[in-house]
């Protein structure tokens, strides 16, 4: 029995060194990738209900300007995403009339330079820079006022709910809206646009209601000369005839 002990002990002793050899050289587990940029375009389209924003933001280059900034930037931002019924809401060809460069202060007014949290949005100070802020020297702001623990935004032409996070995590959040934040300052009362220039006077010195109303014309002058001159001839003929 001690001669098979003393056989079997280095075959024991190969055996360990074999299995701590093999653990040892199991590769160790890859570590993360770094996180994958934040994409305001994929995160909307994970929601759904954004097609109109979507080709918004890609038309007007807004969404780039949102990826590259987002990643880049200390402050991060937020954004509040018309569903597709807002913008169907809005009046027949109100996207239509507006220019290119009207088209991007639009969509750059639902985007704040600065991640704001719902909680955020209770307490902040109005109003809110939003990055179409300072394009044509205007200040576009949005207004936040709360009831209970519902956030309202309003532009001082339109008001609505935030809804639900799309995201809310840091560097971005992404709110839903269920109206197009229409600013003040391109749709509001104060917003008017040139009027067309009336029909020129043919007479610069008269006005339209002068001419409506104005001196008599010389058709009307000729006739009463002809009424004064067929009195007097009628005079005459009467004291002809008392004198015969």
């Amino acid at each position: 029995m001690a001669t098979i002990h003393l056989t079997l002990a280095p075959l024991l002793i190969l055996a360990a060194v074999f299995l701590s050899t093999e653990i040892t050289a199991q590769p160790a587990a890859p570590a993360p990738g770094p996180a994958a940029p934040t994409n305001i375009t994929a995160i909307l389209e994970k929601g759904g209900q954004f097609a109109t924003f979507i080709h918004l933001l890609n038309t007007t280059r807004v969404g780039n300007q949102i990826n590259i900034q987002v990643n880049s930037s200390s402050e991060g931002m937020t954004v509040f995403a018309p569903t597709d019924n807002a913008f169907q809401n809005l009046k027949p060809g109100t996207l239509n009339k507006l220019s290119y460069d009207d088209q991007v202060k639009l969509i750059l007014y639902h985007v704040s330079p600065k991640f704001y949290t719902l909680d955020d949005l209770l307490s902040v100070s109005n109003p809110v820079r939003t990055q179409a802020s300072g394009r044509d020297g205007a200040v576009y702001g949005l207004n936040f006022t709360s009831q209970g623990n519902q956030v309202n935004v309003s532009t001082g032409f339109v008001e609505t709910r935030v809804s639900n996070a799309l995201r809310k995590e840091r560097p971005l959040a992404v709110y839903v809206v269920d109206m197009v934040l229409l600013p003040e300052e391109m749709f509001g009362e104060n917003k008017v646009s040139p009027a067309a220039p009336g029909p020129k006077s043919n007479s610069p010195d008269v006005s339209d209601d002068q001419e409506k109303a104005g001196a008599p014309s010389d058709k009307s002058g000729c006739g009463e000369m002809k009424a004064g001159l067929g009195l007097a001839l009628g005079l005459v003929f009467l004291c002809l005839k008392l004198v015969v």
